[in-house]
């Protein structure tokens, strides 16, 4: 890509030739750096210059590093220039419930949802606008609690017939096994009948997907909108994968008539294809297609994730992981849980949630300012990314005392629902009009198969292993997460 520099000041012109995925991306930040509007002095503080070129080198690799140094350096909101994209982090509750509730009118989605368009289409997570207000609304009624609570049944024996592999003394690599779990789970809830063989090839093309979005993010912010982002061949072959899978199934579903199919009216999809507008239109096949992938990667990996690294947590705590199996004995015996159990489980809830706070399934909400607007006594200019920071916030000692410490505790009397912490300290789900639709959806699965599971195994971290959160859509472990399992004892 040739980028032209020009500083005013210093008459100076050149052109550099840029790849995105080199190092001169930092020469080009830094140079921008220097060429900052006048007002400059309206805008919030951040890195600028050689401390943003340095930070450029290894902010890749070290996210959680660099946003917490920004955090830390420069307070609840944060302004900097990068690829001549402008960019604020936002860490304080208040401001990010003002972006969110109080003014979301002014915001879009931010730049780098560009990369899941390929992928996601014009699905919950990446539309604007009308339509997603329209789609939304067609799509809500599937996730009211008395219509999830029907595929609670599929997540508890999912989970049980994987438990029927596990082996005592025997080490296991858990985030495999519940990417796995989850994506069986994910798949008859929106398929209905067993498309295993289906689940597999659309696991392994999304993880393609994962592994290739910080590159794809790289171009959505490099280029403008109107410059389609490019894609590698590997990428390509997984979206038409996708593809592929996902129109068949749909129309297979079309097929059968009304009544014909045992399992019509059990899974999404059946739901989301019999759903009219209120003119009485259903969703095409592009649009069904676009709602299953959104519904895929979010019911998928945001939930397999935040299991893994509940493992993780446990294994480190031993305490919390004997208080965890009390009360799973108490409750449950040696029964399955139900949903109707979920009230009588509080401190499984309690681990679910401070799980999330310290590894939350999305580590940041992108937004961007259509006109100027006004936070924390500074001027953001329209067209700015804001990023709002559950990875900085979530682990912030104002609202969280000892906020590294896994402690299920903080959430017995619940410190946002008394008014002792603001509303935004803890947003997992995201939060106003846009709160993810499935919230309650993944909470009550990761809650049923952390009992489920829990309640037969105790897991301990194997030793030799150096395991870090990477930075994607989603925040996942770096490595596979080793674990040697140990009956638990009842």
């Amino acid at each position: 890509m040739f980028v032209d520099i020009c500083n005013p000041d210093a008459q100076v012109h050149s052109t550099l030739i840029i790849s995105p995925n080199s190092q001169a991306y930092t020469v080009y930040a830094m140079l921008q750096a220097h060429t900052a509007p006048r007002q400059a002095r309206h805008l919030p503080p951040g890195p600028r210059g050689l401390k943003l070129l340095r930070n450029s080198f290894t902010m890749g690799n070290d996210w959680s590093g660099f946003l917490s140094r920004c955090a830390r350096e420069y307070g609840d909101v944060i302004y900097f220039r990068f690829l001549n994209v402008p960019i604020c982090l936002v860490a304080h509750p208040d401001g990010i419930e003002k972006i969110l509730v109080k003014n979301q009118e002014n915001f879009l989605k931010a730049r780098d949802y560009r990369a899941l368009r390929p992928i996601l289409g014009n699905g919950l997570l990446t539309s604007e606008g009308e339509f997603w207000q329209a789609q939304r609304k067609l799509i809500q009624p599937a996730f009211r609690h008395e219509n999830i609570v029907t595929y609670s049944q599929v997540m508890t024996q999912a989970a049980a017939s994987m438990l029927a592999g596990w082996k005592a003394g025997e080490t296991r690599d858990v985030h495999v096994d519940m990417m796995a779990l989850t994506l069986e789970i994910v798949a008859k809830s929106l398929f209905g009948s067993d498309v295993s063989e289906h689940a597999l090839g659309v696991g392994r093309a999304m993880a393609v997907v994962m592994d290739l979005f910080i590159t794809q993010a790289n171009w959505a912010f490099v280029l403008p909108d109107r410059i389609p982002i490019p894609k590698s061949r590997r990428l390509r072959q997984s979206i038409k994968h996708l593809n592929d899978v996902v129109y068949k199934l749909i129309r297979d579903r079309r097929k059968v008539p009304a009544g014909d199919d045992p399992t019509a009216g059990s899974d999404l999809l059946t739901n989301l294809i019999a759903v009219k507008d209120e003119g009485g239109v259903r969703m095409t096949d592009e649009q069904l297609r676009d709602e299953i992938m959104t519904l895929f990667l979010a019911g998928h990996d945001t939930t397999a994730n935040t299991l893994s690294w509940t493992w993780y947590l446990l294994a480190q705590n031993p305490k919390v992981d004997e208080a965890l199996g009390a009360e799973l004995r108490e409750v449950l015996g040696n029964r399955a849980p139900v949903p109707a159990d979920l009230p009588r489980l509080p401190y499984t809830e309690m681990v679910m949630k401070e799980s999330m706070r310290l590894y939350p399934p999305a580590w940041g909400v992108g937004r961007r300012a259509i006109h100027d607007f006004e936070l924390d006594g500074y001027i953001i200019p329209a067209r700015t990314n804001l990023f709002l920071l559950q990875w900085v916030t979530q682990r912030d000692a104002r609202f969280f005392p000892d906020p590294e410490r896994f402690d299920p505790e903080r959430w017995r009397h619940d410190p946002i629902r008394s008014g002792k912490i603001p509303r935004f300290s803890y947003f997992p789900f995201g939060g106003g009009p846009r709160v993810c639709v499935g919230a309650g959806f993944a909470m009550m699965e990761a809650t049923l198969l952390l009992a489920t599971i829990a309640q037969k195994f105790r897991l301990t971290l194997a030793p030799h292993q150096s395991i870090e959160p990477l930075f994607s859509v989603t925040l996942r472990p770096n490595t596979g997460i080793r674990m040697h399992l140990h009956p638990r004892s009842n």
